[in-house]
């Protein structure tokens, strides 16, 4: 199993910053925005209120009924708080959803570029990922045909994100309308759609697959309170799903880590109930418009325009065999690592997204260091043109 890039890369900048090198981090996924105050407090009563025991291992039925509340407010789709699960994270109930329903040699399609636990989770579970690509000249989206053509009579699972990591491509209603028609031929196959960067969408309101009834019964939807949040730290993430899919993934975390923290649940519930944090998703949007314009004045990068997320995935193929005199660059990782060491700028190489031409950049940080970030870059790239 290999250990995950982006914590890798981390971990990498993190050795450096203890050293005294000033690190502009773009590698991490997470906000850089404290955890709202009024979510904070809402966690320190439920302290106070004596919530520091075991909870149940599909969640606080106060928790569950909040997600069964959200999704009927934000998305228009019912479920029984007995269809809820509330998980370590959304990183669990993927895992929780691999071991369930995948049986060795069970494929999975996963739309590339992906974010990098999706393989090594699928293959934990003795799955095998097939993977569908597609390039920023189609703005990273998967189109049906693709689709259609990777199913085979092993196919048990589709797995794909929206908004993405690493893209930050949205699939609009319609896009999705088209995906599911391809797998309304296809009865027994489950769709697993990470929909963690739902409030983080800056063009358009959030469409989920399950919005098409058709295939509802299908979907297995995972989400949690990170992004939206910025809650990384505290672990709590969901799926919503068939009852039996859901009892299922009750079964197989009761044996790994039982029920996410109480406090931390009763926080969740009251965040969901609260709704988004709009001052948060409007300085992402401004940060992301902002470096959209830089990077695409940097010689060689290819940069396309995504709607969501915090990232931006640009192509950096035409570094490729290209040298400096004492550098030459042969792939994303030799940019990025290069990039680290001697511009101290801290990114992910697409290959552990599916995508081995393209880099990751998270502009979650501040505009000091967008701007920072690009100009170190741009010195970079200088002896390589």
């Amino acid at each position: 199993m290999p250990e995950s890039a982006t914590l890798k890369m981390a971990q990498m900048a993190r050795d450096l910053k203890s050293k005294g090198v000033d690190i502009v981090d773009m590698s991490l996924g997470e906000p850089d925005f404290d955890t709202p105050d009024d979510i904070k407090s809402a966690a320190k009563k439920a302290l106070d209120q004596g919530f520091t025991k075991y909870t149940p291992v599909p969640g606080l039925p106060l928790l569950r009924q909040a997600v069964v509340n959200k999704l009927k407010r934000d998305n228009n789709l019912d479920y029984g708080i007995d269809q809820i699960v509330v998980t370590n994270g959304a990183k669990q109930a993927l895992a929780n959803i691999c071991l369930a329903l995948l049986n060795p040699g069970d494929e999975v399609v996963l739309f590339a570029p992906y974010w990098v636990s999706y393989d090594p989770i699928i293959k934990i579970a003795d799955g095998v990922p097939v993977i569908i690509s597609a390039g920023i000249e189609q703005d990273f989206k998967i189109m049906p045909h693709q689709l259609r053509a990777a199913i085979t009579d092993k196919t048990k699972l589709i797995l794909f994100s929206s908004p993405s990591n690493p893209t930050g491509s949205v699939y609009t209603r319609e896009e999705l309308g088209k995906l599911a028609e391809v797998l309304k031929d296809y009865p027994d196959i489950y769709i697993i759609s990470d929909e963690i960067y739902e409030y983080i969408n800056f063009e358009s309101k959030h469409a989920s697959i399950a919005s098409f009834d058709f295939i509802k019964d299908r979907v297995i939807i995972v989400n949690g309170m990170s992004k939206g949040f910025a809650m990384t730290g505290w672990r709590i993430g969901y799926l919503a799903a068939d009852t039996d899919i859901a009892k299922s993934c009750v079964k197989i975390q009761g044996q790994f880590t039982s029920g996410a923290n109480s406090f931390g649940q009763v926080a969740a519930a009251y965040a969901l109930d609260h709704g988004i944090y709009k001052d948060m998703i409007t300085k992402f949007d401004k940060r992301r418009k902002i470096f959209i314009k830089l990077l695409k004045e940097i010689p060689g990068f290819k940069v396309n325009e995504p709607t969501g997320a915090f990232y931006l995935f640009p192509d950096i193929s035409y570094y490729f065999g290209k040298s400096n005199g004492k550098i030459t660059i042969n792939s994303s990782i030799e940019f990025s690592e290069n990039l680290l060491q001697e511009a101290h700028v801290a990114t992910v190489a697409g290959t552990a997204f599916g995508a081995p031409e393209c880099l990751r950049f998270s502009y979650a940080t501040s505009m000091d260091n967008i701007i920072e970030a690009t100009n170190r870059i741009k010195k970079f790239v200088k002896g390589f043109e």
